[in-house]
């Protein structure tokens, strides 16, 4: 075990009880934003700002009509 991870440990040891979801939450995010993502640009969601402009995008156009069956959305997942 590496240094930093028996630091890390021992750290996690004395943390009282009702904060050790929160680390665990925490510690998930940390993992989940260092994901490399190997899909196009427009899917990877860089920042919470960036996360509100995509998804105001697909709201608006679901307002304007622009939609797809479940079946041309997976087709087009498959290309990627």
């Amino acid at each position: 075990m590496s240094i930093e991870k028996q630091r890390l440990y021992d750290e996690i040891q004395t943390l009282p009880d009702e904060l050790i979801g929160q680390v665990i939450n925490f510690m998930e995010f940390l993992k989940f934003s260092n994901i490399d993502i190997d899909g196009p640009d427009e899917l990877a969601i860089k920042s919470k700002s960036d996360l509100k402009e995509k998804l105001q995008r697909g709201i608006d156009d679901i307002n304007e009509g622009k939609v797809y069956s479940l079946d041309e959305v997976f087709e087009d997942l498959d290309k990627i």
